[in-house]
């Protein structure tokens, strides 16, 4: 259940002049509304620190407002915790969920002990569903929403918008599909009305205890499509190729830094015993890796930003193949001649974005793995090709 503590309070109240005098509900309200203000994609809260605000990329205190003490954080965490939250703060250290500002805009956050002390970062969510256009993706990809079986990954490091591509597929097959729909996630990041589909949606410590215990779960729920917010231990990455062996259709995301590095760290998880067959497996049941980055964006008339760079890779059969045989280096060939299959590397798409100015040389040669790869690439496109 998403608390949002901050939508019981007045307006009146919201904005005190003098945080001292605020609830804890109120502080926090205060804080999420001036975020929301600033047009902020993060939000940052440490003991000592003046509330830090992330602008196009960069972090930036909050104007006038007081370094926020140890007492202040403990307050706001409790404000926004539940049982299971606070249960899991206490085991892991931290502890992971969302709420909303006075103005509607939802939160996702993350309590997390340092150094004795708590801290949270809170992440601004998208309000709507975006275009995979407007994500910088290629129209390519809603075939990965029509698919009947399988298991789809998307892969990035945290904050690349994984979760944000996946809620645009689910979104497609809510309005056209009459099916089951399964979500399981930590938190429910964005919320998915029932439209043509049966939607349910799960979330950690609020609806399951874990990622493994409601996957084993949800295959008894007769689903069609589920969603698997994050597979990161050995349990739930088995179960989650089973349901895809089974006739289901799974999506996941992983940390990770391409695509290939996505199929190591799947394969990785279990004992050297294991890894060849679940490499047979996961040549069997994976669809398509789709690997995010998000770069900044070349400065234009003062303005800054961030544009999405992609890694796409389809299983077919050939690269069902290499991935059976644990050939992973070989991977990259299939993917730099398979355009035509939708198919690209993160060099062609770095240049891509290069050429057509959406970010600087510089940054383009330092986010490529092949610098002299990614230069050719765009000489190609340069010449039309």
């Amino acid at each position: 259940m998403d608390k949002t503590p901050s939508m019981n309070v007045v307006a009146q109240s919201i904005f005190s002049a003098d945080p001292a005098v605020e609830t804890p509900d109120q502080r926090l309200a205060h804080l999420l509304a001036e975020s929301e203000r600033a047009g902020a994609s993060d939000l940052h809260l440490a003991p000592g620190r003046v509330p830090q605000l992330r602008l196009h990329g960069e972090l930036a205190p909050l104007p006038n407002y007081a370094p926020l003490s140890t007492a202040d954080l403990e307050a706001l965490s409790e404000a926004m915790m539940n049982a299971g939250q606070r249960r899991s703060l206490e085991e892991r250290g931290s502890a992971d969920g969302a709420c909303s500002s006075p103005g509607g805009a939802r939160f996702r956050f993350n309590i997390f002990r340092r150094q004795g002390r708590r801290a949270i970062a809170l992440r601004r969510l998208e309000d709507r569903f975006r275009k995979l256009a407007e994500l910088g993706l290629p129209d390519e990809l809603y075939k990965l929403s029509e698919l009947n079986d399988g298991l789809v990954v998307v892969s990035g490091p945290t904050g690349a918008g994984k979760s944000t591509t996946l809620a645009t597929l689910l979104d497609k097959i809510n309005r056209e599909r009459r099916c089951h729909m399964i979500t399981i996630e930590d938190p429910v990041e964005y919320v998915h009305h029932p439209q043509l589909a049966q939607v349910n949606q799960r979330e950690l410590y609020t609806d399951v205890p874990d990622f493994n215990e409601a996957l084993v779960a949800s295959l008894r729920q007769d689903p069609d499509v589920i969603l698997v917010g994050e597979i990161r231990e050995l349990k739930t990455i088995r179960t989650a190729i089973t349901a895809a062996e089974t006739g289901h259709l799974v999506y996941t995301t992983v940390h990770a830094g391409d695509c290939v590095g996505t199929i190591e760290r799947l394969v990785g998880v279990f004992p050297a015993d294991e890894q060849d067959g679940i490499r047979r497996q996961l040549s069997l049941v994976l669809r398509a890796i789709v690997n995010q980055q998000l770069l900044p964006a070349a400065i234009k008339n003062g303005r800054k930003g961030r544009v999405a760079a992609a890694e796409v890779l389809m299983n077919t059969p050939a690269v069902a193949n290499l991935i059976a045989m644990g050939k992973s280096s070989q991977i990259y060939s299939s993917m730099e001649t398979g355009r035509n299959l939708g198919m690209q590397t993160l060099e062609q798409d770095i240049a891509r974005l290069w050429v057509s100015g959406r970010i600087t040389e510089q940054t383009a040669v330092g986010s490529c793995r092949n610098v002299s790869v990614m230069r050719e690439r765009a000489t190609l496109l340069r010449r039309g090709g």
